[in-house]
């Protein structure tokens, strides 16, 4: 489903708060101020704000990506519901953008109110498949423990990783965020702040799209 204003209103919008953004301006007051001077409805505010990020930081953030291939025989540390809800949305045909600085993500900003679904089990699939397919050595899947029914997903991906034959692990954590960023080891995310932290980070929802011939919207 594409956004209220259509690709091109976004397009446009995005380039005016690139402009903005390179040149100083927080994300905030530059998605708001382009989308009030467009009116545009609040989902398209959303999406420009999960895109648009400023030209150093997106550089910043690219060198740190590596491919799945570059985790053979390493430990992965991953942010379970950042990447198994936007591969969801890949696998169900949710809007998925490529961002400014390389990853993908998602914009149905149901992080909170994640439930499990008739996806959840196939999005699982994909993302092991992807982690068996690079050889890693230990997958350490860490989940947001304030989402109701952590403890149930996580024991769902203990048995999908022995399913699979990856050795890891799927854990509930109150501090994900700050055991992502501390990771010594790349870590799978589209969470921007994590990225920033990380030494090194992996897209599978861009391998996933990959594998799947799924083409992201681009803006």
């Amino acid at each position: 489903m594409l956004p209220d204003g259509g690709l091109e209103a976004l397009n446009l919008a995005a380039e005016e708060i690139r402009y903005l953004l390179d040149r100083g301006y927080p994300s905030g007051p530059a998605v708001r101020f382009v989308s009030d001077h467009r009116r545009l409805p609040r989902e398209d505010r959303f999406v420009l704000s999960r895109v648009a990020v400023p030209s150093a930081l997106a550089a910043a953030r690219r060198k740190k990506r590596i491919p799945a291939e570059r985790l053979a025989g390493r430990t992965v540390a991953i942010d379970g519901y950042n990447v198994l809800i936007t591969v969801e949305s890949l696998l169900s045909g949710a809007a998925v953008y490529l961002c400014d600085d390389g990853f993908l993500r998602d914009v149905r900003g149901i992080f909170r109110s994640y439930r499990s679904s008739e996806v959840t089990a196939p999005a699982i699939g994909e993302i092991l498949s992807v982690l068996e397919g690079a050889g890693v050595a230990q997958a350490e899947v860490i989940l947001d423990q304030q989402i109701s029914r952590s403890g149930e997903l996580a024991a769902t991906i203990r048995g999908a990783l022995a399913d699979f034959g990856v050795q890891g692990e799927a854990t509930t954590a109150r501090d994900a965020d700050r055991r992502l960023k501390v990771a010594p080891h790349p870590v799978a995310t589209g969470d921007g702040g994590i990225i920033d932290a990380a030494l090194e980070a992996v897209d599978l929802p861009a391998e996933v799209a990959k594998r799947r011939g799924i083409t992201p919207l681009i803006l």
